[in-house]
Protein backbone atom coordinates (compact mmCIF):
# COMPACT_ATOMS: atom_id res chain seq x y z
CA UNK A 1 0.00 0.00 0.00
CA UNK A 2 1.55 3.31 -1.01
CA UNK A 3 1.46 5.89 1.02
CA UNK A 4 -1.03 9.06 0.33
CA UNK A 5 0.24 11.57 3.04
CA UNK A 6 2.86 11.97 5.78
CA UNK A 7 3.33 14.52 7.87
CA UNK A 8 4.16 14.50 11.87
CA UNK A 9 1.56 15.44 14.86
CA UNK A 10 2.03 16.56 18.32
CA UNK A 11 -0.74 16.49 21.28
CA UNK A 12 -2.33 19.56 22.33
CA UNK A 13 -3.19 20.68 25.65
CA UNK A 14 -5.95 17.70 26.00
CA UNK A 15 -3.90 15.36 24.36
CA UNK A 16 -5.84 15.35 21.46
CA UNK A 17 -4.58 14.67 17.59
CA UNK A 18 -5.63 16.77 14.30
CA UNK A 19 -5.85 14.96 11.63
CA UNK A 20 -5.22 17.44 8.26
CA UNK A 21 -7.92 16.79 5.52
CA UNK A 22 -9.59 14.10 7.60
CA UNK A 23 -12.41 12.24 5.23
CA UNK A 24 -14.70 10.76 7.70
CA UNK A 25 -16.04 12.34 11.01
CA UNK A 26 -15.79 9.09 13.21
CA UNK A 27 -12.93 6.78 13.23
CA UNK A 28 -12.12 3.51 15.17
CA UNK A 29 -8.63 3.46 16.80
CA UNK A 30 -6.66 0.33 17.55
CA UNK A 31 -3.33 1.10 19.74
CA UNK A 32 -0.71 -1.55 19.58
CA UNK A 33 1.71 -2.64 21.93
CA UNK A 34 4.31 -1.59 19.65
CA UNK A 35 3.24 1.74 19.42
CA UNK A 36 1.62 1.79 16.46
CA UNK A 37 -2.25 3.00 16.33
CA UNK A 38 -4.36 2.16 13.19
CA UNK A 39 -7.49 4.37 12.56
CA UNK A 40 -9.97 2.67 10.37
CA UNK A 41 -13.03 5.16 9.04
CA UNK A 42 -16.12 4.49 10.60
CA UNK A 43 -19.32 5.49 8.69
CA UNK A 44 -22.34 5.87 11.65
CA UNK A 45 -25.76 5.61 10.02
CA UNK A 46 -29.66 5.36 11.23
CA UNK A 47 -31.24 2.28 10.61
CA UNK A 48 -34.09 3.27 8.14
CA UNK A 49 -36.83 1.05 10.03
CA UNK A 50 -37.07 -1.70 13.22
CA UNK A 51 -37.92 -4.97 11.77
CA UNK A 52 -41.29 -5.94 12.35
CA UNK A 53 -39.54 -9.80 13.60
CA UNK A 54 -38.22 -7.01 15.96
CA UNK A 55 -41.07 -5.20 16.84
CA UNK A 56 -43.03 -7.88 17.61
CA UNK A 57 -39.95 -9.65 20.34
CA UNK A 58 -40.16 -6.36 21.86
CA UNK A 59 -44.36 -6.45 22.29
CA UNK A 60 -43.81 -9.57 23.72
CA UNK A 61 -41.27 -9.16 26.45
CA UNK A 62 -42.76 -6.18 27.68
CA UNK A 63 -46.08 -8.36 27.76
CA UNK A 64 -43.91 -10.93 29.51
CA UNK A 65 -42.78 -8.13 32.44
CA UNK A 66 -46.45 -6.93 32.86
CA UNK A 67 -47.61 -10.59 33.47
CA UNK A 68 -44.80 -10.95 35.98
CA UNK A 69 -43.17 -13.88 33.47
CA UNK A 70 -39.73 -12.87 34.52
CA UNK A 71 -36.44 -14.54 35.20
CA UNK A 72 -34.70 -14.45 38.81
CA UNK A 73 -32.09 -11.91 39.47
CA UNK A 74 -28.51 -12.08 38.53
CA UNK A 75 -25.99 -11.53 40.46
CA UNK A 76 -23.56 -8.75 39.07
CA UNK A 77 -21.35 -8.31 41.99
CA UNK A 78 -18.61 -9.91 40.56
CA UNK A 79 -18.33 -7.44 37.93
CA UNK A 80 -18.27 -4.31 40.07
Amino acid sequence: METAKEYNVHLDSKKRVTLRGALYQYYNVKEYENGCIMLEPRELTVPDTISARTLKDMDKAISNYKQGYVSDPIDLSDFG
